[in-house]
């Protein structure tokens, strides 16, 4: 089958063997990869896979089950659906825990469905696991147009919370609000801080930042307030208010999603089941993502480490084999 690997930094389409399930595992034919900012990192060379995962790209997918293992009794092949992975998404087939599978929602398409899994078990698991969100607390997502941003700003809203957003354009400022944000501010306009103070503060932040925002981060947030750091945009270094980090009682988590155990990952994945995927039917509307032909994966690359993006984008593998021949 046909996957999609990094070499010297480019991102290549190689011959690899078709995998087969395990007895905990699905076979999914893949319809849609979602594209992700690890998988940037990964080809250029700054995030490798954990130890045992493939190196193949791709960390979520929308498909169908081929085929089942002998232990699993949840999903039967034919079934459409979408898959957190640890790696291999841009593929024609992965395999993956039934554990990891959710059904795609019959509200939305194969192509958004590739886009869900891997945002909303990032939003999911940081905001409401690790920082432990309560209602009436109010929220501070950086990079509120990437596709994380954009999934917290639906869900929080969604569910009545008050959010703040930081994007990089004016027009990405104007596509957040139609989101449901309560106030943005582009960096353009320099540091946050004075504008985010003004509305009122936060009690939880979602940065993938870090860098100088971290300490930015500290001067809004509410007594006992949380910052949960899921990347590193603004570089590894950062400094912070050590005394206000005491006085004020605050918490910084540093979080990675692909690197948690397959027990963490499918308990995230049970409580989207639960959680999230009902609001989709009801009250959640996930935006359209860009989609990109297989021949077009270093366009699609490119558009994301430039931070062109507003919301997902995903690879159609439809065509992937007739594209390659």
């Amino acid at each position: 089958m046909w996957a999609l690997r990094a070499e010297a930094k480019q991102v290549i389409w190689q011959r690899v063997p078709r995998p087969t399930p395990k007895p905990n595992q699905v076979l999914i034919k893949t319809a849609y990869a979602g594209l992700n900012r690890a998988d940037l990192m990964q080809a250029q060379g700054l995030y490798p896979p954990p130890a045992g995962v493939t190196d193949v790209l791709g960390l979520e997918v929308s498909g169908e089950v081929v085929a089942c293992g002998a232990a699993v009794d949840t999903l039967t092949p034919g079934t459409e659906v979408c898959a957190l992975l640890s790696g291999g998404g841009l593929a024609e087939y992965v395999c993956v825990s039934a554990d990891q599978v959710l059904a795609r929602p019959a509200e939305v398409t194969l192509a958004t469905a590739a886009g869900l899994c891997e945002v909303y078990a990032t939003v999911w698991f940081n905001l409401f696991m690790l920082a432990q969100l309560k209602p009436s607390e109010r929220v501070l997502i950086h990079a509120g147009a990437s596709g994380v941003g954009s999934a917290a700003l639906q869900l929080l809203t969604c569910l009545g919370y008050e959010c703040a957003t930081t994007v990089g354009s004016e027009n990405k400022a104007q596509w957040v609000r139609e989101l449901g944000a309560d106030l943005v501010w582009n960096r353009q306009q320099g540091s946050f801080v004075q504008a985010v103070k003004d509305w009122g503060g936060v009690d939880v932040i979602l940065d993938p930042v870090a860098g100088d925002y971290l300490q930015w981060d500290q001067h809004v947030l509410h007594q006992d307030g949380r910052i949960v750091v899921i990347g590193l945009l603004g570089g590894r270094s950062a400094s912070i208010d050590t005394g206000r980090l005491l006085i004020k009682r605050q918490s910084i988590i540093g979080s990675t999603l692909r690197s948690q155990s397959a027990a963490r990952k499918a308990e995230i994945v049970r409580q989207l089941r639960q959680q999230v995927w009902p609001l989709i039917a009801h009250r959640l509307q996930p935006r359209t993502p860009e989609v990109f032909a297989a021949n077009e994966v270093a366009t699609a690359f490119a558009q994301l480490e430039q931070q062109l993006n507003c919301g997902k984008l995903v690879i159609d593998m439809s065509q992937l084999a007739e594209v390659q021949e």
